[in-house]
């Protein structure tokens, strides 16, 4: 485990504020989300029973238990506890963890809801039958359906038969943007996924204690998503931004997607094109550039998240040159804390089922000498072809266009990863800072990132969230693609002014473009309130506050309750002697390069009167 130096940090220093300090416009949004007055308790006479299956990956899993609960208050039934497939359908996993309980506090999340639906563990045992025959009505309900879907078409069939099955497969399954007079759905997405939705207690125990270990040396620390998934990259045609064998793989995977009509589109694509849209991710490499040049210093912590970084270790190698203390959960745990919190698990002893398939060496490698132009060349085939090479990638990619089907190690992994983004998801949250690489999925949707993104907009909105514009971010990589580890001082100047509008504007970018797919990746207006900010004048202050802006998707924030008036920590009035004040923390190098003699040191942007601009813009929340 990393052994973190203790902090000799000042939160009174003004780079640390301007690091690390909450957003000032921010400051008077509070979460609420409780029922209004007119909000009935649900009806004790129930119209059926709803089962649901959900199939996706956490954030899918996680927005589709949220959707369900509204769906079963709209129609006014108990709900089952929902079936999440991707454990009960894999290999080798714990039976003493499945489906729900797999990830969440099961009664927790029905003590949570009692005043909004009816929640039960399972059927009665008289329809429980019946489900086994497939004697009850089933719909695959299709991504985002309507309140009319539900009302006009499932609703008969469950007043018939008492009970009616949902396949839930794409996520969201209700509505994202709901019509003003059911803004009491919206809030009860809210209380489902912020407040009921809570991860078992083997899984926050060990959350706790890798948020523990991180922050022992009294270091704050930055959670940094990359979001780079082999889907996520064949799905926006990605592939040439690694230049190796990974873009192969992910050629099969685009190739595979538009087979099966999951993506429309060519399989060749610009990936540089792309790129220039903001439709690829931010390399790891770059996202260290971006902090560097914010001011963030070699020693800061940053966490690694995601069940899945596509590249490797190899992606990250410049990141840990810049920053010295880059760790992920494995780094911070024991293999025998996840143990315990897998449960006790068969022994696969058969993991090569599936035979490999018997060809000849020379007719591999004339078929390989022959197999025409490739996106990237890859390497001779091995003299002597071993299992693991016809198990992994290199049997498929070198012999067949199918991808093979999951092996049962493999069904097994992807169970685990629910628990590794859980362990993520926890971390991000209550992450100092905030920034992601990517925020979109395989199949286009608002990814983990974006979740952490909602969530800490709902709980914590004056944390610090950067909202990166990928297109904005590409144009600037570009300006400095010859000297990218010695941009000049006007580059550094206009970036760090980029990153402190993707604090708030970068909200509202983000309201636009991931609400209209994922209600929970940004919970506003419909789940917070803005606090009296009469009360938050400094008082040692003689200007008032800057005008609060929430950027909002429709309609306005609603005013906080008057027992969320009060008093809060009064904000100190900066002093001309602070603020000239050598921003210590900016003043970083790009892998120690800055000697004082380099042209363009990057020191030069650190002085005296920059810092004291860049300081005040931060306290006042905006540019000047």
């Amino acid at each position: 485990m990393p052994n973190f130096k203790k902090s000799d940090l000042s939160i009174n220093h003004p780079s640390y504020r301007r690091l690390w300090a909450p957003v000032r416009r921010l400051e008077s949004l509070h979460p609420h989300a409780n029922q209004s007055g007119d909000y009935a308790a649900p009806e004790m006479q129930s119209t059926g029973f709803i089962f649901v299956k959900i199939r996706g990956g956490f954030h899918e899993i996680r927005n589709a238990i949220s959707d369900v609960v509204a769906v079963s208050r709209l129609l006014n039934a108990t709900l089952v506890i929902p079936e999440i497939q991707s454990t009960t359908s894999s290999k080798g996993i714990s039976t003493q963890f499945k489906s729900f309980p797999y990830l969440y506090n099961e009664d927790h999340f029905i003590a949570a809801l009692a005043k909004d639906v009816k929640i039960v563990k399972t059927l009665p045992k008289n329809l429980k039958g019946a489900r086994k025959k497939k004697e009850i009505p089933s719909f695959k309900v299709p991504h985002g359906a309507s309140p009319y879907f539900y009302l006009h078409h499932v609703l008969p069939m469950l007043s018939k038969h008492s009970v009616v099955e949902l396949l839930v497969s794409s996520g969201g399954c209700l509505q994202f943007i709901l019509p003003p007079h059911l803004v009491e759905y919206q809030k009860l997405r809210c209380r489902v996924a912020f407040h009921a939705l809570r991860f078992r207690e083997e899984v926050q125990n060990l959350a706790i204690k890798i948020l523990n270990r991180i922050r022992a040396s009294g270091q704050p620390f930055i959670a940094y998503d990359p979001g780079m998934t082999r889907d996520a990259l064949a799905y926006y045609g990605c592939a040439e931004l690694f230049q190796d064998v990974h873009t192969e793989l992910i050629m099969h995977k685009r190739a595979w997607m538009i087979k099966r009509g999951l993506l429309k589109g060519n399989l060749s694509s610009d990936s540089a094109e792309q790129y220039r849209k903001g439709l690829c991710p931010l390399m790891p490499e770059e996202i260290g550039i971006l902090l560097r040049a914010y001011g963030y210093s070699s020693d800061t912590i940053i966490y690694i998240s995601g069940g899945e970084v596509f590249g490797g270790l190899k992606k990250l190698i410049p990141l840990h040159a810049m920053f010295e203390n880059v760790v992920d959960r494995t780094s911070l745990s024991s293999p025998w804390e996840w143990e315990k919190i897998y449960g006790r698990e068969a022994n696969l002893v058969n993991q090569y089922s599936i035979p490999p398939p018997s060809a000849d060496v020379g007719m591999k490698s004339q078929a390989w000498k022959n197999s025409g132009p490739r996106p990237r060349p890859l390497p001779p085939p091995p003299a002597r072809p071993k299992m693991y090479n016809v198990e992994g990638w290199w049997g498929w990619v070198a012999e067949s266009d199918d991808e093979p089907e999951s092996t049962i190690m493999e069904l097994r992994t992807n169970a685990h990863r629910l628990l590794w983004e859980a362990i993520d998801y926890m971390v991000c949250i209550e992450a100092d800072v905030f920034i992601t690489g990517f925020d979109r999925d395989g199949k286009g949707n608002p990814n983990l990132a974006s979740l952490v993104v909602g969530h800490r907009l709902y709980q914590f909105p004056a944390s610090r969230t950067y909202g990166l514009d990928r297109k904005e971010m590409a144009k600037l990589f570009e300006e400095i693609r010859d000297s990218v580890y010695q941009p000049n001082r006007t580059w550094i100047t206009t970036l760090r002014k980029q990153l402190r509008r993707s604090l708030t504007d970068g909200l509202l970018e983000e309201s636009k473009i991931s609400k209209s797919r994922s209600f929970l990746a940004f919970p506003v207006p419909e789940c917070s309130c803005i606090a009296d900010d009469s009360t938050k004048r400094s008082v040692n202050t003689s200007s008032p506050m800057p005008k609060i802006e929430i950027p909002v998707i429709s309609g306005q924030v609603d005013q906080c309750p008057s027992w969320m008036n009060g008093p809060t920590s009064q904000s100190r009035e900066e002093t001309e002697e602070e603020n000239d004040k050598d921003d210590s923390a900016s003043s970083g190098l790009f892998l120690g390069l800055s000697n004082g003699n380099q042209e363009g040191d990057i020191a030069d942007v650190s002085n005296k009167e920059e810092a004291l601009v860049e300081d005040q813009e931060e306290l006042e929340g905006g540019e000047r």
